[in-house]
């Protein structure tokens, strides 16, 4: 079993700013004996205009704040998992989840699959795609499948991460105030239930500025579903919540319920639009030992694309 601290914030467009709240929940986490830290969504970041976000996205490698988080995890022995943006091409950026381990090396990223395109707020238009589903990593509280906020709504990539044996699927968020009242709690419920895993959500909170606002309620949902804890959405300080992470738990789940003995087929999904296609190995879906690798490609042209039966 290990601990896990979960950060809520209010980010600004002030990096040094928002590195200083980490920091402070970096000290909050090690007192509390956690193994790892999870921050929201643009954690470095949340701009009043797409130029502005533009403008204020650097490379990994010589990020102040980014370079900033790799000190204090060496210096704590403390794993970070945090969303930043990073420079992408034609002029837009990546919307990106990082995981720096305890000795302070970027172990993995993933960049968003699904941009929010709704209403007002056009995350497509200054922001890239990404390209990839990440295998799960190996860290000091078990298997991690990262994803971003938005990817909460379509669960075909958090199964493809069931199928690679993750233990524990990220969603840093930073959920609209309607968007939230109305979905957040459903869908972390649902992630988790479907995919036998921890999800843990760690979420932007309060006015960033005057066009913008973040419902909170940082979530963690164990794999039978029940929520370990919610931050709630009333308070504007940076805080971190704790929760214990039992794999034996999760184990016992599985057993009483052995969802994976159904079959499953996919190898190719549309992860946004019909313009945009994943692709998808058998063995990504099923492991490398499923009798059902042999079956040759096949493309639905949904969003729903695997079918169990």
């Amino acid at each position: 079993m290990a601990i896990a601290a979960v950060g809520q914030l209010c980010s600004t467009a002030s990096m040094s700013h928002n590195l200083a709240l980490c920091q402070s929940l970096v000290k909050k986490a090690v007192e509390a004996g956690a193994k790892a830290l999870f921050l929201p969504e643009a954690t470095d970041y949340i701009a009043t205009s797409p130029s502005e976000s533009l403008s204020l996205a650097l490379p990994m490698s010589s990020s102040p704040f980014v370079l900033g988080l790799q000190k204090s995890a060496l210096e704590n022995n403390l794993a970070i998992n945090v969303g930043i943006h990073v420079p992408a091409s034609n002029n837009k950026l990546f919307n990106r989840s990082c995981w720096i381990n305890e000795k302070g090396e970027i172990e993995s990223y993933y960049d968003k699959l699904h941009l929010f395109d709704y209403g007002a707020l056009k995350e497509s238009n200054s922001v890239e795609g990404g390209k990839d589903i990440v295998r799960p990593i190996e860290t000091v509280v078990g298997r991690v499948g990262l994803m971003i906020c938005f990817d909460l709504r379509f669960p075909e990539i958090s199964l493809a991460l069931k199928r690679q044996a993750a233990q524990i699927i990220t969603y840093p968020s930073a959920f609209t105030v309607p968007t939230g009242k109305a979905h957040w709690e459903i869908l972390l419920r649902s992630r988790a239930i479907e995919t036998q895993a921890y999800v843990i959500a760690a979420a932007q909170v309060g006015a960033h500025n005057e066009k913008r606002t973040s419902y909170g309620h940082s979530m963690v949902i164990d794999p039978w579903g029940k929520v370990l804890l919610d931050m709630t959405g009333e308070g504007k300080e940076a805080d971190i919540g704790v929760v214990d992470i039992d794999l034996e738990y999760r184990e016992k789940i599985r057993s009483q319920m052995p969802l994976l003995r159904r079959t499953l087929w996919l190898a190719r999904i549309v992860v946004s639009d019909e313009t945009k296609l994943c692709e998808l190995r058998i063995e990504d879906l099923l492991g490398s030992s499923s009798p059902m690798r042999e079956i040759k490609t096949m493309q639905f042209q949904t969003t729903v694309g695997a079918f169990g039966n």
